[in-house]
């Protein structure tokens, strides 16, 4: 096995995807490609390149038979591959990154010259490369939690910032996993209050907030006090607001997660639509009379609020259950907006 670092322009020349096709595994050396996968690398790297950021992308491995190429060692681990024009190293694990790399090669000439690496197999064997495929595809995805708390995206910054002045989410939110273990003290995900972030100021789930980029500080303090005003005078969520974690016990939050809607990332997600109607972008303010309205609701699962929108009742066993969608969350924040007049 080798690497190897190669300019992007070449990689058209250099490898080729050979993707499953219809139902059949043997019809290619690793999975089919999933539609989007690559539009959404190349919008990764596009949005880097614009705003003069590096971008970075894992290395790609293909795999050749070892007669196909030359190898001159050169001492300490260093060699001099040699890779004649007719033949092509054949993917086995980076198929969307080439795909988004080629495209962007031919349409912008920005990254034409960045170099991206290669993992060579030396081996010619089909089903030992689809071994190889299997091997390298265990490794396990990274929560989307783990990767907002790493981004430095504004949103995900902002995010880090709202968490850290915040006293209902200070040391009650869970920096790694998709959701909170069920026996931990930890309420919310980075991912849960990013969320919450994007859809107070622009009323969708996933902006990057990319255009607040100068001025993250302003943003931050003003959606900071607007939740801290919010949570310290809601009756559902004052106790758990102004109790430092340490004091507060697992049962405590455990009936808070299981009986009030704010406890969980569809209630964070409502909370933030909700803000965005009391948003004025010319002042970068919240309107506190209207936070002081939203405090009022009954944030419980049993009201009528939340009844079939997010909050479904199992018929015959007196439970509930939390719809996900976000097709249930827009009829649950037309609700609020009609009981409250805001239509």
């Amino acid at each position: 096995m080798i690497q190897i670092n190669v300019p992007v322009h070449d990689l058209s020349t250099l490898v080729q995807e050979k993707p499953s096709t219809g139902n059949d595994p043997n019809s290619g050396k690793h999975r089919p490609e999933v539609k989007g996968h690559a539009e959404q690398i190349q919008h990764y790297i596009r949005e880097r390149v614009t705003h003069n950021k590096p971008w970075i992308l894992g290395t790609i491995t293909a795999n050749v038979a070892p007669e196909m190429v030359t190898v001159v060692e050169m001492g300490q681990g260093i060699c001099l591959v040699v890779v004649p024009h007719d033949v092509k190293l054949d993917i086995t694990d980076g198929q969307h990154r080439t795909l988004a790399l080629k495209a962007l090669s031919q349409s912008n000439q920005f990254i034409s010259y960045d170099a991206l690496p290669i993992t060579v197999v030396l081996e010619g064997d089909f089903k030992q490369c689809q071994v190889d495929f299997r091997d390298l595809a265990l490794s396990k995805p990274v929560e989307p939690t783990f990767l907002a708390s790493f981004s430095d995206s504004a949103r995900d910054r902002l995010t880090r910032i709202v968490i850290e002045s915040v006293s209902m989410f200070k040391n009650k939110t869970d920096r790694f996993k998709k959701s909170p273990p069920r026996n931990s003290k930890l309420i919310y995900t980075t991912k849960y209050i990013a969320t919450c972030v994007s859809c107070a100021f622009t009323e969708t789930s996933n902006n990057e907030l990319d255009e607040y980029e100068g001025e993250l500080e302003e943003r931050a303090e003003s959606l900071v006090n607007c939740l801290n005003q919010f949570f310290g005078e809601c009756s559902h969520t004052r106790y758990i607001h102004k109790t430092n974690i340490e004091k507060l016990t697992l049962d405590q939050i455990i009936e808070f997660r299981d009986n009030c809607i704010l406890g969980v990332s569809v209630g964070i997600e409502i909370l933030g639509r909700l803000l965005y109607c009391t948003y004025n972008h010319q002042t970068n303010s919240f309107n506190s009379e209207a936070i002081n309205q939203l405090t009022q609701l009954d944030w419980s699962r049993r009201s009528s609020l939340w009844q079939n929108n997010v909050v479904r009742v199992i018929p015959k066993q007196n439970k509930t259950k939390i719809a996900w969608g976000s097709s249930a969350v827009a009829d649950a924040v037309i609700s609020v907006k009609s009981q409250l007049g805001w239509m």
